[in-house]
């Protein structure tokens, strides 16, 4: 199957275009600042691809009405609050390509209109009149926050096990997926099986989704990932890669994993040998493995859905995600 976003794009571009509006209307404010903080992430690129994960889960199961168009929006806002925040944390200095919000504005700034957007996110939620989609998406925002937590926790801590890692991108990356995904087919009238689906589609895209990201991180280059090469390693991040080069690793190799991770003893030349390691130990290969089984859970949820254009679109998504690497 071809891999490739085209096809969904093309197919949600009416839609997509309603967003972007309600996107530029949405985060205007008297506040001079907010408008100016969002719209330098906002306009910045960005494949969109949650919400159109919600519009495509709508016309699917053949809604319609205009409320996707606004809780597609709402999962863009919950997405873009998320990386305010997200590079304030990580004390990033680089998102798709450019400077982040934190270092042109500040934290403060960074974390307040982050809070603004999720707070315009919520009202959006309720124009719709939809509980359950209120519900599903409430409940993905304070899942979000949990990972975050859990992976300020987990970072620096060599301890750190697979299990541990997937839980926190479920929470962090896989959980708005699901939702984005879920409530497309929930404001459509649908329910049961089908709600089940969608978001078992969603979770799992995420899955593979974040999987490449940490991968590319190790192995990808900096034009393509829109931040420097390494930064995960930098930062302390325990991502699969590191948890299966540690793991394999002699004793030596072990304490260089905890001086680099637990200590701070992060330089080029420490990233030299993290990256030889990584690959000498095939944690890459094995970490993209683990995104393609993902990719197959993603699509064998759809696979009981009728063949339409929209399934296709979304089967593609699939692997373009999973092919990122290649």
């Amino acid at each position: 199957m071809q891999a490739s976003i085209e096809p969904l794009t093309k197919l949600t571009l009416p839609d997509m275009q309603a967003v972007n509006r309600l996107i530029l209307a949405s985060a205007g404010s008297d506040v001079d600042m907010i408008p100016q903080v969002a719209n330098h992430l906002i306009s910045s690129g960005g494949k969109r691809l949650r919400p159109m994960l919600t519009l495509a889960a709508a016309k699917m199961f053949g809604y319609k009405g205009a409320h996707h168009v606004t809780l597609a929006t709402a999962v863009e806002f919950m997405h873009t609050a998320t990386l305010l925040h997200d590079d304030v944390v990580d004390e990033s200095g680089l998102r798709r390509g450019k400077s982040t919000a934190r270092i042109i504005w500040g934290n403060q700034a960074s974390v307040l209109v982050g809070d603004f957007l999720l707070g315009q996110a919520f009202k959006m939620m309720v124009e719709t009149g939809s509980l359950p989609c209120l519900e599903v998406l409430s409940h993905a925002a304070t899942v979000i926050a949990e990972g975050e937590v859990m992976q300020l926790a987990a970072a620096g801590h060599m301890t750190t096990e697979e299990g541990t890692y997937l839980t926190i991108i479920k929470a962090k990356t896989a959980v708005l997926f699901a939702a984005a995904a879920e409530v497309g087919a929930i404001i459509a009238g649908e329910n049961g099986e089908t709600r089940r689906n969608m978001a078992a589609y969603g979770k799992n895209l995420g899955l593979a989704f974040q999987l490449v990201d940490d991968a590319l991180d190790y192995g990808g280059q900096t034009a393509e990932l829109g931040k420097n090469i390494g930064d995960d390693f930098r930062e302390g991040k325990i991502t699969l890669p590191v948890i299966l080069s540690y793991i394999r690793g002699n004793a030596a190799e072990k304490a260089f994993w905890r001086g680099a991770m637990e200590q701070g003893n992060n330089n080029e030349a420490a990233l030299e040998r993290a990256l030889a390691l990584i690959s000498n130990y095939q944690a890459l290969e094995d970490t993209i493995k683990a995104a393609r089984d993902f990719g197959n859970k993603a699509r064998a949820a759809l696979a009981d859905f009728a063949d339409t254009p929209y399934k296709q679109a979304l089967m593609q998504v699939v692997d373009f995600c999973v092919n990122r690497v290649t």
